[in-house]
């Protein structure tokens, strides 16, 4: 399969194992990503993370803005087969019309299952006891299009978004490897998603990371797990805003909203139980266990 000529179309970390098992198994002529971006406190002008392995394997990268008007240059290289993964934005038709083989896009959920741009995020805020990736052909619409296979993994009890995510983005590049013969063989059944299963996983907006301590105290612990290592669930404790990185819970009758302190641990009742927190972050400090945060308290 090293001479398909493979557009390849991501961005952030995760969709590093997929463009990487492609540019084993094909011939990757291009890679479209987002443009640099300034980061951290600092500001540096970084490339993505695709970009970054792109350059690193001499390939041409294009950072197209306006995806809809820039299409041709994407075109100019004879896709023979375009794939995505995380890219981030919706195809128009003069790009999912072009490639002999179609457009496939690598999605982190079971679809129809979370449809949208934090699907990993709300599985295990859901509770959900299983996840995967789909390898599905790309349509006009958001996540909508055909199935080819998925992968499945477990979602353990004490997982958070970044286990999940190191498990699924190998899970990304497995699938691809599994089934890119079959796909240029025509040898693939499509499996039509079911609407009326669909669910949907929205961006992640700052005002979703604040805690509500008058939920379910699982409901709170799995929205904790959903949030860490990024952007990570956030409240004020002993009047300071904290970011929460690890907690566990106690089913027991409590006081909503009341503070559980002794000397080795904090926690906030909840609805049905006690979140205590293990590792937090005070804004503008460094990540600290719990014992070392309230030592700190105490010596003021």
């Amino acid at each position: 399969m090293k001479d398909l000529r493979v557009v390849f179309m991501g961005t952030p970390e995760f969709a590093i194992p997929v463009l990487n098992k492609l540019i084993e198994l094909t011939n990757v002529v291009l890679v479209v990503t987002r443009a640099d971006a300034y980061v951290g406190r600092k500001k540096i002008l970084t490339p993505s993370p695709i970009k970054e392995v792109a350059i690193n394997n001499n390939i041409p990268v294009i950072t197209p803005n306006k995806l809809k008007e820039e299409y041709q240059n994407i075109l100019d290289y004879k896709p023979d087969l375009i794939v995505t993964c995380a890219y981030g934005k919706i195809l128009n038709k003069e790009i999912l019309d072009y490639p002999k083989y179609g457009c496939l896009n690598i999605h982190a959920s079971l679809l129809p299952k979370y449809r949208g741009s934090s699907p990993m995020q709300y599985a295990i805020m859901n509770g959900d006891k299983k996840t995967g990736v789909t390898l599905m052909y790309m349509d006009e619409g958001m996540d909508t299009g055909d199935i080819i296979d998925t992968l499945e993994c477990n979602i353990n009890e004490t997982d958070t978004l970044e286990d999940i995510h190191n498990t699924l983005m190998v899970l990304g590049a497995n699938i691809i490897a599994k089934n890119l013969e079959n796909i240029i063989n025509n040898n693939i059944t499509r499996i039509k998603q079911d609407n009326n299963l669909a669910t949907y996983a929205p961006k992640i907006e700052r005002e979703d990371e604040e805690l509500d301590f008058n939920n379910d105290v699982i409901k709170i612990y799995n929205k904790i797990r959903a949030f860490s290592p990024y952007p990570l669930t956030r409240t004020i404790i002993l009047d300071e805003e904290v970011k929460i990185v690890k907690a566990h819970y106690e089913l027991t009758k409590c006081d909503i909203g009341k503070i559980y302190q002794n000397k080795d641990n904090l926690g906030i009742g909840c609805l049905n139980g006690i979140i205590y927190f293990d590792i937090i972050k005070p804004v503008g400090k460094n990540m600290m266990d719990i014992k070392s945060y309230l030592n700190g308290k105490k010596s003021k």
